[in-house]
């Protein structure tokens, strides 16, 4: 029998619309991020809180004891329900992660949060070549605009640009609504 885990990735006050590193469409991603939460805490899934620092006063943002690094408040973390701090991109590297997903006997994992082409992209390749069944929630997601070699993305081709390999070779991508059966 399968367990499931919900992972949710850096939902911190630095990437909404007042923050120092806006994500488009944070508002909308944190909305179904949290209707996820909701549907976890319900069904008694595992439930990890993810929250990125970076060990810098000079950091642009997620800088250590800021308001911004805090979790946003339409996910905040029960008493309870587990949160690792992480300092890279990939929530696995040097944290508990897979050593507390083991422990909770989890085989599955659902992952949302912020950003797609970052943390998300990092996570879930970690989490699949773990072994784990993975699933990203999409529109639970966050990206940011881009710039390489001249050609400028915005954020939603980032975004697309990150889901259509992760859906090819990593993980189910689906809808929160998909998700959740609406």
């Amino acid at each position: 029998m399968s367990k499931k885990a919900l992972i949710l990735v850096d939902i911190q006050n630095d990437y909404f619309e007042d923050g120092a590193w806006p994500v488009h469409k944070m508002e909308r991603a944190a909305e179904n991020a949290a209707r996820l939460l909701e549907d976890a805490r319900a069904n008694g899934d595992t439930i990890v809180h993810i929250r990125h620092e970076i060990p810098s006063d000079e950091a642009p943002f997620f800088r250590p004891g800021s308001e911004g690094a805090q979790h946003h408040s339409s996910v905040a973390p029960q008493p309870g329900e587990p949160v690792i701090l992480k300092h890279k991109a990939n929530s696995f590297q040097d944290t508990s992660l897979k050593q507390d997903l083991d422990a909770a006997g989890v085989t599955d994992v659902v992952i949302c949060g912020a950003m797609s082409q970052m943390c998300i992209d990092a996570t879930t390749r970690a989490a699949s070549d773990f072994g784990y069944a993975v699933t990203v929630v999409e529109d639970a997601c966050g990206a940011k605009e881009a710039s390489f070699g001249g050609v400028t993305l915005d954020a939603g081709q980032v975004h697309a640009a990150f889901m259509a390999p992760l859906a090819m070779s990593y993980a189910k991508v689906v809808t929160t609504g998909d998700f959740l059966g609406d």
